[in-house]
């Protein structure tokens, strides 16, 4: 990887901040669990399906879940083709679906209608889905175990002797850091506006979108 491009780090730390913030709500909402991630999830729903811990209604709850970030993350891979990172793919047309499905998930829930963490779980599968592979780094922007696993080995291969991919590291620390910031930025909005946080998340989303597209418009040859 010879260069990284700077729409890389900061479109991976807005993401993974959106990101922090959608599941900051979903452990502080009525349900208290995460949205932005499946292994949680599926551990729970596994201990839901064991006879001594049986809950038929959490099954469904978590098998829902699981299955809208199935659901978001296909639409992803309907819409873009391949894995890599790449200027002029369909960003801007998904980040706008991920608006409409927060803004959906964020008024259900203010409801406190339950279908709003489907919406809510598919537009980070959505998110998730929609870059995935960058020059050899593997980029998640809803959840932090395979970007900490990445860092661990960068670690071990420094201490080994190797060089590190100072470049690779960056992003990482990006993804780290965001996610983090928008779980905090998340709680203390939640405070305040209580679920229409998503509705914020989703305007983010929006924003997000039109300066890929303006940043895309400005790329093109005259």
């Amino acid at each position: 990887m010879h260069t990284l491009p700077r729409w890389i780090v900061s479109g991976a730390f807005v993401l993974a901040l959106n990101a922090g913030m959608v599941n900051s709500v979903g452990f502080l909402g009525f349900t208290h669990q995460a949205v932005s991630h499946v292994s949680g999830n599926a551990t729970q729903l596994g201990i839901a399906l064991n006879p001594f811990h049986s809950d038929l209604a959490l099954v469904w709850n978590l098998t829902t879940v699981l299955l809208a970030f199935l659901i978001g993350a296909a639409i992803s891979g309907t819409l873009l083709k391949g894995t890599q990172a790449k200027l002029g793919r369909h960003y801007d047309t998904l980040l706008l679906v991920e608006a409409i499905f927060l803004l959906i998930a964020g008024g259900l829930l203010y409801l406190e209608l339950g279908g709003g963490y489907l919406f809510a779980s598919a537009a980070c599968g959505l998110q998730n889905a929609m870059v995935t592979n960058y020059s050899g780094a593997i980029v998640r922007t809803t959840h932090l175990t395979g970007v900490l696993t990445d860092m661990g080995l960068m670690i071990g291969a420094r201490f080994r002797g190797e060089t590190i991919d100072t470049r690779k590291a960056r992003l990482f620390i990006a993804l780290i850091v965001g996610f983090i910031v928008g779980g905090t930025l998340g709680a203390g909005l939640f405070s305040l506006f209580s679920y229409w946080v998503l509705a914020v998340a989703g305007v983010l989303s929006a924003i997000l979108a039109l300066t890929y597209r303006l940043f895309l418009a400005k790329s093109e040859p005259a």
